[in-house]
């Protein structure tokens, strides 16, 4: 049985700047060894910590989808002395990950609806995951209608662009961009925030159709009551509280709502279960 806190040995194979301001980078990650690939079988929605050596680990959401062979992607935010750290490592430097943790989306429950999916800033990274699962040719005919509405404060904060650009010229997903605001004359996406976006551009709810959201507090707050007024019932809406990880199995107790510890229980709830539950996130 792998040791829990013995993170897998990896390389750091690519490192992609994402945004105009330099503090998001993508990391893809080989393992070094090929049985731990194998071992560290995940879903979208799940989470890993990122170990580097001496200064310490953080909680990540998986990036990458687990149909993606021979790698495994982090997107990371430059907040503090690890994620600092990371930003200065250089490709083929070698590091650790620990997991896979945490539960993913209800994928069983997912399949044969329609889902859609609302995102905002950074927090896209296990969105990403799953629009790249949900579209593969092995697994697209398994969900009806896609729509992803996703945002950020301007066109250079934009996550993944080259990705956003295929995706809006899909025909079997609808695709929905936008920025806060922007002067930028060739802009061809939306302009306004995302709850705005999702009022225009969401389906109406019925028994078949789910949503899942990602983004800042602030986003999400303003989101809910469009797909109250949109009908979305509390148990097909689905959030992810990753944001309150910490050691990722269970131990040090720091990221508890109640009697509930969301590095096990979660980090994937439905509103339903969160409105039964402390306010504490």
């Amino acid at each position: 049985m792998q040791n829990p806190y013995l993170p897998y040995p990896v390389r750091i194979d690519k490192i992609i700047t994402e945004t105009e301001d330099k503090s998001l980078k993508t990391f893809k990650f080989v393992f070094i060894r090929p049985e731990d690939e194998e071992k560290f079988a995940y879903r979208a929605g799940q989470f890993a910590e990122l170990s580097v050596p001496g200064m310490g680990e953080i909680p990540i959401g998986i990036a990458s989808s687990p149909t993606e062979k021979g790698f495994v992607q982090f997107t990371v935010f430059k907040t503090g002395k690890v994620t600092s750290h990371l930003h200065a490592m250089r490709e083929g430097e070698i590091m650790g990950i620990r997991g896979p943790l945490g539960h993913p989306y209800p994928w069983e429950t997912l399949e044969g609806k329609n889902i859609v999916i609302i995102g905002g800033g950074f927090a896209f990274t296990t969105l990403r995951s799953s629009i790249v699962f949900m579209t593969d040719p092995a697994n697209r005919s398994k969900f009806k209608d896609i729509h992803v509405i996703y945002g950020a404060r301007s066109p250079g904060m934009l996550l993944y662009k080259d990705e956003l650009k295929s995706w809006a010229e899909r025909d079997d997903m609808h695709m929905h961009i936008t920025v806060d605001g922007t002067d930028d004359p060739d802009w061809k996406y939306h302009k306004g925030f995302v709850p705005t976006i999702t009022e225009k551009f969401a389906p109406p709810a019925d028994a078949d159709t789910y949503a899942i959201i990602c983004g800042p507090p602030i986003m999400i707050k303003f989101t809910q009551p469009v797909l109250d007024n949109l009908g979305y019932s509390h148990d097909n809406i689905i959030m992810s509280l990753e944001n309150r990880m910490k050691c990722g199995i269970g131990i040090c107790g720091r990221c508890n709502i109640g009697k509930d510890l969301v590095c096990k229980d979660g980090p994937v709830f439905t509103l339903a279960q969160l409105n039964a539950m402390p306010k504490e996130y």
